[in-house]
């Protein structure tokens, strides 16, 4: 679903998953330095939205989700997971009720498949599931934004800013009032230095919460149970995930950054060594320089210097070996 900002000034679509928005409106560490003092909004409008109401809305989703949500507060924001039966990450929900509603905002493209997956666990349960995503535009506002919501319009408010589900109609108008616009590469860069792993970036087909650090924040470990809830209590209980997510520092007197999928060596190695990671995400950040967040192997050395391709990295640790 392409943007309609698209069409301001200096925008650059985006490629990839994130197709449909703007890269850059052509100044990427203005866009950045802005988002990181509060001002302007990042136009997230190619983000799948799902509602489900019905009176047995929590108490159906709390059977399904790795978060307790039975008794989630209206307008207390929460994340949560789908899981395989085997463990492995299939969905991500940046969740909040609204006291009728719980609406979700999930990866580009995935909510059909989820979509599916919920009406199919229905069964007896009064509980109506629909996709928004034609209807509502997601809008985030950075934290310590000062920008109020237009009247009406659903507010999730995390510790990195507020998510707005705005009709999708009111997004032009939206925006010639609460400009500047910052690009998906801003929000990217600051995702990146806040550790968050992002579903599809940071997860491959066998990525399981532990590996990212998503116990606590999405996963609730005293809730009753769900699918692939084994795989968590026995890694929680028994034993130490096989990998672990890093935070790289890169060595910035590279032109180009590792793109998603480069493989990780020990620098001691060489580039010929035996491959213990990859790279899940690499961006540009206005202070920082070029970073990364990566999967390792758990029992690579903390303090080893690692090969990202032939670009120089340093890890700093995000989940504990």
């Amino acid at each position: 679903m392409k943007s309609p900002l698209l069409s301001l000034p200096g925008a650059v679509p985006a490629e990839g998953v994130d197709e449909g928005v703007a890269a850059h409106y052509g100044d990427l560490f203005r866009e950045q330095r802005a988002l990181a003092d509060g001002s302007g909004f990042v136009d997230l409008s190619h983000r799948g939205v799902v509602t489900v109401s019905g009176e047995d809305r929590l108490s159906w989703l709390h059977l399904l989700l790795t978060q307790h949500v039975s008794e989630l507060p209206p307008h207390r924001a929460t994340e949560s997971l789908i899981l395989s039966a085997h463990g492995h990450i299939e969905h991500a929900l940046y969740l909040v009720d609204d006291g009728e509603t719980v609406w979700a905002h999930v990866e580009p493209g995935t909510q059909g498949a989820l979509t599916a997956y919920l009406e199919s666990m229905k069964f007896f349960y009064r509980v109506e599931v629909a996709d928004r995503t034609d209807d509502f535009a997601v809008v985030h506002l950075p934290a310590g934004s000062i920008a109020e919501a237009p009247e009406g319009v659903l507010v999730r408010e995390t510790p990195y800013g507020r998510d707005l589900f705005l009709p999708r109609a009111d997004l032009e108008s939206y925006a010639e009032k609460n400009g500047p616009a910052a690009g998906i590469l801003a929000y990217e860069a600051l995702r990146v230095e806040q550790h968050r792993p992002r579903l599809g970036f940071e997860t491959d087909h066998r990525t399981i919460p532990h590996e990212l650090g998503w116990i606590g924040t999405a996963v609730h470990l005293q809730k009753g149970c769900y699918r692939g809830q084994e795989t968590v209590a026995r890694v929680q209980n028994l034993g130490k995930p096989p990998r672990r997510l890093v935070f790289l520092h890169l060595d910035g007197s590279e032109v180009h950054l590792p793109p998603h999928g480069t493989e990780l060596r020990l620098a001691d190695d060489g580039p010929d060594g035996r491959k213990i990671g990859f790279v899940t995400t690499s961006v540009r950040h206005h202070e920082l320089g070029p970073v990364a967040l990566a999967l390792v192997k758990r029992n690579v050395p903390v303090d080893a210097r690692l090969l990202a391709g032939e670009t120089a990295a340093a890890q700093e640790v995000v989940v504990e070996p």
